[in-house]
């Protein structure tokens, strides 16, 4: 037969087929005498089993014997091939061929003459596999050929595979369906006088039979090389030629399984030829907790030899509960003490105290767990929840779940580990007692365990059990063997013998068996390990030391500190070593081990000998391990390692790298804390490229027994908290140290630390260094080469393919050859971090910040991260993702006064190599401490209290300038307009209604936008707020967001705002600044800023100013960017903006009724008027509810808030609504308990970040009872998304008083919170997003109750320091003596000579002395005219002004600006210096404003003796010509005077005016001040500004016997009768305005009269053994002389009252 080099054959394609592939033909014949069809070059090459059928259906005569041919093709497989005949009515086949064990691989051909009959219809093929078959055997069919006789015949062909083992094929149509395997389809079809078709041009008449299925293709012999199919076909004998084949599978392997839960199992394949593994099913075998059946089709790809097949069971189970209990399961039930799965609301309510209100899972009522159900109160009860069985654990393995253990007598719980082939249980983990109402995390470490185990968390009952115990959420981790690996390359890593696993050569003989089947732990030296089963090996105790290492096996003798087993069994039955801490050892005794000594490791090839052991250190007084090297043995050697404190209670696995150029010994030293909580273990300690050295270690020279001076420093007397300067032996404080400053005359004080600048050019890292080498990987590894971290870099050493993730020049000097700092992302994995950190900082100036270039390209770059270190706690200070450009960007992070800190940049590796992150130009600026000059500050600089001088407009700013946050103390800055930090609202600030979205806080704490800043400005923390704008959706590119100040006055000079903004990103949009004027809108750009400005807050000073009051406006507008951020905070005006006042026309003096209400009062619905402070006071002034319905009071939400409003700041509200059916509302409301109720809720939004929060806010209540609450009844739905907190906000400060406890019922429910006696508060319900979008909670029916002080006489105070008025009523104590009474009785004005005695105070009530000099005040030299005193002055219209003072005041300080041009200043100033204080000093006034816009600026300034001016209060307009009342707390760092300042700016006689000035004691002590005694005795009057006594019969008898009058204030306006006073009874006692009260009142504790004469002067002497006080003789009458039927006492005879039977003789006397 020749051959063709050009044959084609049909193929399908290769890979996982899920759809059948089908071919088919239709031929009808016409009948003749012989009729032939052949089928040529079918190859199949089979996986277990083949049927090929031919089927042609005959409507014919009997018909003349038949002719088949074909070729076959035998492989390696040994079997046979038969052909029978298949009868369709008895459905039976009989051989008429068969060939076995034919010849190999090659082609044979058949031909057979078969004597049909009618009945005959198909001519059979079979295969079936021997039993002998070899693998990877094929099997080949070609050149089929039968003959039909008939007029007409049909001829399909088909074929199909079952499973995937067996193929069948019959005649009429080809179906196959295919799952794994790829096959190929030779045919030759010849019909009649032989129509053929053999493909080598197209599929002739052959066509897919459906579309949609897998298609057939036409494929060259020649790409079936190394496929294990015929290299040539039959018709052409080339590879050329086509044909159609199968898969070389050839074996099937069946098994059962079963698993461990959450575990999976995959199925190898592997040769010894190669050794590698090959994974035979596509998806891992699921877990199941039944026995289950499996298939796996087995393929040898090699084709040849022998192979092994293998499986590997990877299990992490976790557990939580829900659908069942994992095979955790209760091994000691019948006791009614059992561990039972349910969820709160599964249990009856009986049980409900017995179980955690909610699962740890989802932290939802229906959350499932394990907890203990005791229905039985039988002595010795136990629980035991048993796990599943394990077969064995990998060498990372532990152990997470979180327990509930809370109650009185909730008792003690364990978890044992249990061991087949153990006998006694390890305990792994104990609590004990109570650990309150919370889901605890317990961490138990497994690692390696190579026998079947389980675990068993344990309970005992003694009977008094009473508590909830429960575990949730169990989680195995790392607990499977490595997986095999295809190949394991390299000198860095090793190669498992039996597990295939590829392992760091680090690991290789450590004691621990990493492989899973100890090959890596076999031909190790003993000599280099120990794990302390046998003894301590040939380590050492140290002589010289405190006390030994102790070995020992299970838990220490010591509770809660200490291993509970050793690290190389993991069970109790091994041993370790421990430090024990308790008696006798004492705080710093050290034990100390020692190892055998070594080589030096210079002798055999400069390599670094490894020392790898485990530490345990886990207790509360846990002090230090370390290690140390030495060469000479009778010293301590130099550090290699240490580390203190709780580790926690795990082993912790340590390598060292060891270099020394002589024999050396290694040190273990354990150091004893100070309490007997600090046992030390260490366990498994093993060296690698070590070698012992036969000989011991030199003895070194002995050091005489005295004061030794190190070598390296010169003669000193400094002491421990001192640095020695290396060249002069000049001490310095240690805090001096590394702070950017020398003090060293040689700067040794700042050497070893971290430079301020660093390019990297010099070929070092400046200090900067890297920590220990941590674990990375998911297997051990700290081989320095393969470990993600940094180092050094240049353009010139990147290979080709870097220039994409890798800066090609440094930024120093933009050249190859220059250096930087980077992370190479070619090694580690994806999320692992690299740090790089500076030496311990000592501390840093106000103004310091670290500005440092970072280049960060390519794909898949990471993060990067600047974080502050202080000892173990970090804080994300800036950070940076994804790509940033092909370019080196500058970033700045601010640090401001810090002390004792350590900056770190840290990256962590994207998803694959092209990424690196690199740093250049590290720059420290302005660090170096604030050096304090000894010169006094300028009218221009503010004086700190450190005395440092800081420039005016640093003032307020929100930096920390002073270095003692002097300058932004609250008493200072409260002055300042419009200063915002944003931390939880937007202030004074207010959202533009007209623009289309708002600015809305943030916290770089929540998840945070891409661009936005990682922390606020004011906080330099990641939970600090700030407010922005960001470019997603819903907001389109072009929409603005704008947020408006109060309204500026024009009369402000020299006013700046400052504020800071973040604008970070392509496309970010754009930021304005605009001045908007009052009258005609006229708006002026200040600021305008657009795309990116960095990655960093900057600080923005705009001068401001126009010839009319204006605002100042902040827009946003967002652009393409998609998740770009915009950000602003910290904006404040500076001192010199003054808020606009509105100018009012002058109205009545008259108060009417109802209509129109005079100045000073508002008006209610119902016509009647009421004054500010009465609103808001939970008293109905109105009596309609006008002065409340604004405050946030009590509400139903049936008509509305009720005053409650939503914060303009927040991203979404509490709105008001009804139930829906679609929603996570409640179906209907509280308090009409129908659908139709409306209640608030708390908004689901579509975009939302989780953590983000919504606060409704009350008004500002002006104070409550001491009996006062609030009620409300809230809804958390069973699905809710967010949670409720309510909070209570005074001042600056907030108070979280309420909060949900999670169980969410889908019910309403009633809350009640005891306020008390609160001043100036406000309520804030606050939700809570607990997911993306939020939802779910809802509140109704709020309602205070008891919370009016009307009435109230408890004597309960809201502060401690608040002025107790006669009728109990409190005022706070600035307000005492101020000239108005604040106490409804007026005893806030009563004896005020303690404040109209402190200089300055004043009343200029002189009596004809000179004002100034009685004052204490003092007209300025400086200004441009004075103050002038007076009485009556007209101004406009002839309107007269007249005194404040109460009494008969009648003088009053005034300016007259008529001869004076605008601006002209007039100022008085305090003669006396008063104590620097902040806060504590008062002043309070009463001034009076002429009543015109052109009137100018009255000002209250406190002046220091050096620096600038302080201005603590301005007016710039009044509403009335009026006299309006002033109270200013004044703060200053150093001793200051106070001025008062009139700028002019109208021309009046009467532009300004002063009156009643006064101020508190605080003023003059500086602090907290003691009660006085009374002025004056009891039975006098004490005046109240004059520091008086008179007769308390003075008291308003019509003339004025105190010089200021008060004598005659507040008396009844009733005339007294012109008869002579009335005399009282001897039965009555007198009060100073006449009246008479019955003696008995008198010194009862109750003020009776107007001024309380009657409780003055009590007697303080009680009377004892039934003596009666009589109070008019103020004497005892004894026991003898009650009921002896003569009056003593004349007071309504009390000694002969309440007596039975004798009538009271009545005195002489009494009438």
């Amino acid at each position: 037969m020749s051959y063709s080099s050009t044959a084609y054959f049909l193929t399908l394609p290769s890979g996982r087929i899920e759809s059948p592939g089908v071919l088919r033909i239709g031929v009808i014949f016409s009948a003749s005498n012989q009729l032939s069809c052949q089928v040529f070059g079918c190859i199949l090459f089979l996986c277990c089993f083949l049927l090929l059928w031919f089927a042609n259906t005959l409507r014919l005569f009997p018909i003349s014997p038949l002719q088949l041919s074909f070729y076959y093709w035998i492989g390696q497989i040994n079997g046979t091939i038969t052909v029978g005949l298949w009868t369709p009515s008895d459905r039976t086949i009989n051989t008429i061929w068969q060939e076995r064990n034919g010849i190999k691989n090659q082609w044979q051909r058949t031909v057979l003459i078969i004597n049909n009959t009618l009945n005959t219809e198909v001519c059979h093929y079979k295969w079936v596999q021997s039993e002998d078959s070899t693998p990877n055997g094929n099997t080949h069919l070609n050149d089929s050929m039968c003959h039909c006789l008939g007029e007409n015949c049909h001829f399909g062909f088909y074929y199909s595979q079952e499973g995937s083992c067996v193929l069948k094929a019959v005649i009429f149509r080809i179906y196959y369906f295919v799952r794994f395997f790829s096959f190929a389809l030779f045919l030759l079809f010849s019909i009649g006088n032989y129509t053929l078709c053999n493909f080598e041009s197209d599929l002739c008449k052959w066509k897919t039979l459906n579309p949609k299925e897998v298609q057939w293709n036409i494929m060259k012999g020649q790409a079936s090389h190394n496929s294990g199919l015929p290299s040539k076909d039959h018709t052409t004998n080339s590879d050329k030629g086509k044909t159609c084949y199968d898969i070389f599978l050839t074996l099937k392997m069946r098994f059962w399984y079963q698993l461990s839960p959450n575990s999976q199992l995959n199925v190898f394949i592997r040769t010894p030829a190669d050794g590698y593994l090959q994974s035979l099913n596509s998806q891992p075998f699921k877990s199941k907790m039944q026995w289950t059946k499996a298939d796996v089709c087995i393929r040898n790809t090699t084709g040849e030899g022998p192979f092994q097949v293998s499986t590997l069971e990877d299990w992490s189970a976790k557990c939580d509960f829900e659908s069942d209990s994992c095979g955790w399961l209760e091994m000691a039930s019948g006791d009614g003490f059992d561990w039972v799965r349910s969820s709160r609301t599964s249990l009856p309510p009986a049980f409900h105290k017995q179980a955690p209100p909610n699962d740890h899972t989802y932290d939802e009522y229906e959350g499932h767990f394990m907890f203990i159900l005791r229905n039985s109160s039988s002595i010795s009860q136990i629980a035991q929840l048993r796990s599943p069985k394990f077969s064995q654990s990998g060498s990372n393995c532990s152990v997470t779940f979180w327990y509930y253990n809370y109650g009185l007598s909730v008792g003690a719980a364990e978890m044992q580990l249990l061991v087949d082939g153990l006998k006694d249980p390890t305990v792994l983990w104990r609590i004990y007692y109570n650990q309150g109402k919370q889901w605890l995390k317990a961490s138990i470490q497994l690692g390696r365990l190579p026998q079947p185990f389980q675990l068993s968390l344990n309970k005992v009952s003694l009977g008094f059990y009473d508590g909830v115990s429960a575990i949730d959420d169990i989680t195995f981790e790392s607990c499977a063997l490595p997986p095999p690996a295809l190949n394991c390359e390299g000198p860095d890593h090793f190669w498992c013998q039996d597990s295939k696993a590829c392992i760091s050569r680090l690991l290789l003989c450590d004691l621990v068996d990493d492989c899973g089947d100890r090959s890596d732990e076999k031909q190790c030296e003993p000599e280099l390990q120990c794990n302390f089963e046998l003894g301590l090996c040939n380590w050492e105790q140290d002589m010289d030391d405190d006390f030994n290492w102790t070995r020992t096996q299970g838990p220490t003798s010591t509770p809660n500190t200490g291993p509970m087993k050793d690290h190389t069994l993991g069970t109790v039955k091994g041993y370790y070593l421990y430090i024990e801490s308790s008696e006798p050892q004492m705080f710093q005794n050290r034990a100390a081990l020692l190892s055998p000594v070594f080589h030096s490791t210079f002798a055999y090839g400069n390599k670094s000998c490894l020392f790898r052991f485990h530490y345990h250190m886990f207790g509360k007084h846990i002090y230090r391990l370390a290690v140390s090297q030495r060469s000479v043995s009778n010293t301590r050697g130099h550090l290699l390692w240490h580390t203190f404190g709780n580790q926690g209670n795990r082993w912790k696995r340590k390598v060292l790298y060891i270099t020394s150029s002589e024999p050396f010994q290694i040190l273990v030293e354990g150091t004893v804390g100070d309490g007997f909580t600090g046992d030390i273990g260490i366990d498994d300690l093993s060296f690698m490229d070590c070698m012992l050295y036969n000989g011991s270690l030199p003895v070194g020279a002995i050091t005489p027994s005295v004061t030794s001076i190190p070598v390296t420093l010169p003669m000193n007397n400094c002491t421990e908290k001192e640095f020695v300067c290396r060249a002069t032996g000049q001490c310095v404080n240690v805090n001096q140290r590394c702070d950017f400053q020398p003090d060293c005359p040689d700067k040794s004080d700042e050497s070893s630390c971290a430079p301020d600048a660093c390019d990297f050019d010099h070929g070092n890292l400046c200090e900067w260094y890297q920590p220990a080498a941590l674990t990375v990987g998911t297997y051990y590894s700290v081989h320095t080469a393969n470990v993600f971290q940094w180092g050094l870099g240049k353009g010139s050493g990147i290979h080709p393919g870097e220039e994409n993730h890798r800066p090609l020049a440094d930024h120093t000097t933009a050249t190859k050859e220059g250096s930087y700092l980077f992370a190479d992302s070619s090694n580690g994995k994806y999320g692992h971090t690299a740090d790089i950190i500076t030496p311990v900082i000592s501390q840093t100036g106000p103004k310091c910040r670290l500005v440092f270039w970072n280049y960060m390209y390519g794909a898949t770059v990471g993060t990067l991260k600047v974080l502050s270190k202080v000892g173990n706690v970090t804080s994300e200070l800036w950070a940076q993702s994804g790509p940033q450009g092909r370019q080196w960007n500058r970033a700045e992070v601010f640090f401001g006064v810090r002390s004792f800190f350590q900056v770190v940049f840290r990256t962590k590796r994207g998803i694959s190599y092209m990424g690196d992150v690199a740093v250049d130009d590290i720059l420290f600026k302005d660090c170096s401490p604030l050096l304090i000059p000894n010169k006094h500050c300028t009218s221009e600089e503010f004086t700190c209290a450190n005395k440092y001088c800081l420039p005016r407009d640093n003032l307020c700013d929100f930096v920390n300038d002073c270095a003692d946050n002097s300058d932004e103390n609250e008493s200072i800055c409260s002055v300042s307009i419009g200063r915002c930090d944003f931390e939880f609202d937007l202030c004074d600030w207010e959202q533009d209604q007209n623009d289309d979205f708002d600015w809305n806080l943030r916290s770089g704490g929540i998840p945070r936008l891409i661009t936005g800043p990682i922390a606020d400005h004011t906080l330099h923390k990641p939970s600090g707020h700030y407010i922005s704008i960001k470019n997603s959706f819903p907001q389109l590119p072009g929409q603005e967001a704008r947020i408006s100040s109060g309204l500026i006055s024009r009369k402000s000079k020299n006013c700046k705002i400052i504020f800071y903004y973040h604008m970070y990103g392509a496309n970010i949009g754009s930021l304005t600044v605009c001045q908007v004027t009052v009258s005609n809108q006229t708006r002026k750009t200040l600021f305008s800023l657009s795309e990116n400005q960095g990655n960093f807050w900057k600080r923005v000073v705009l001068p401001l100013g126009a010839d009319e009051d204006f605002w100042v406006i902040f827009e946003g507008r967002a652009g393409k960017g998609y998740m770009r951020s915009i950000a602003l905070d910290d904006i404040v005006f500076t001192r010199e903006c003054l808020s606009s006042s509105k100018f009012l026309p002058d109205e009545p003096t008259q108060l009417p009724t109802t209509g129109s209400c005079l100045h000073g009062y508002l008006e209610c619905l119902n016509g009647k008027c009421y004054r500010p402070e009465q609103s808001c006071n939970f008293e109905d002034d109105c009596g309609d509810n006008t002065d409340e319905r604004e405050c946030g009071t009590s509400c139903t939400f049936e008509n509305g808030m009720c005053g409650w409003k939503n914060s303009l700041a927040d991203n979404f509200d509490w709105v008001m609504r009804t139930s829906s059916p679609q929603s996570l509302r409640p179906s209907k409301d509280h308090t009409l308990g129908n659908g139709k109720g409306q209640f608030l809720y708390l908004e689901a939004t579509s975009t939302g970040v989780r953590g983000e929060k919504a606060h409704l806010k009350s008004a500002r209540w002006i104070e409550s009872s001491a009996a006062c609450t609030l009620s409300f009844w809230y809804y958390m739905s069973s699905k809710a998304t967010g949670r409720i907190q309510v909070l209570i906000k005074i001042g600056n400060d907030f108070l979280r008083v309420w909060s949900d406890s999670g169980v969410h019922s889908g019910q309403w429910k009633k809350a009640q919170i005891q306020l008390g006696k609160l001043r100036n508060f406000a309520v804030l319900f606050e939700g809570i997003r607990t997911k993306d979008l939020g939802g779910g909670a809802a509140i109704d029916d709020i309602e205070y109750e008891n919370c009016s002080t009307t009435g109230e006489d408890s004597g309960v105070c809201p502060a401690v320091t608040d002025f107790v008025c006669k009728n109990k009523q409190c005022i706070e104590s600035h307000l005492v003596c101020d000239y108005k009474p604040d106490c409804k009785d007026w005893s806030d004005e009563a004896d005020c000579s303690q404040y109209t005695t402190v200089p300055g105070s004043c009343n200029f009530e002189t009596q004809g002395q000179e004002w100034s000099s009685v004052c204490g005040l003092r007209q300025d030299l400086e200004d441009d005219f004075d103050w002038n005193i007076g009485s009556k002055i007209a101004i406009e219209y002839g309107d007269l002004i007249q005194d404040h003072t109460p009494g008969n005041g009648a003088n009053f300080l005034y300016i007259n600006s008529t001869t004076q041009r605008k601006g002209n200043r007039a100022r008085i100033v305090t003669t006396t210096y008063f104590p620097a204080s902040l806060g504590v000093c008062r002043l309070r006034f009463w001034f009076w404003m002429y009543n015109s816009p052109q009137t100018g600026i009255l000002k209250v300034y406190v002046v220091g003796k050096t620096g600038m001016d302080i201005l603590m209060w301005a007016a710039t307009g009044n509403k009335r010509n009026v006299w309006t009342y002033a109270n200013v707390a004044l703060s200053s760092n150093t001793p200051f005077k106070v001025a008062f300042e009139a700028e002019t700016g109208a021309h009046s006689l009467l532009e300004f005016a002063l009156d009643d000035i006064s101020l508190t004691p605080e003023c003059v002590s500086g602090g907290p001040i003691t009660s006085q005694p009374p002025t004056c005795s009891s039975d006098q009057f004490t005046c109240i500004y004059v520091k008086q006594c008179v007769p308390l019969s003075s008291k308003c008898n019509l003339v004025e016997d105190c010089a200021d009058g008060s004598d005659e204030i507040a008396c009844p306006t009733e005339k007294p009768n012109t008869d002579s006073p009335s005399l009282c009874k001897e039965t009555e006692f007198k009060c100073a305005n006449h009246s008479c009260i019955p003696s008995l009142l008198r010194c009862d504790g109750v003020a009776d009269c107007r001024f309380s004469e009657d409780e003055a002067n009590c007697p303080i002497k009680d009377c004892f053994n039934g003596s009666l006080l009589c109070p008019s003789t103020n004497s005892c009458i004894p026991v003898s002389q009650r009921c002896d039927g003569i009056v003593d006492c004349i007071d309504f005879a009390p000694d002969e009252s309440s007596c039975s039977g004798i009538p009271p003789k009545k005195s002489p006397d009494f009438k």
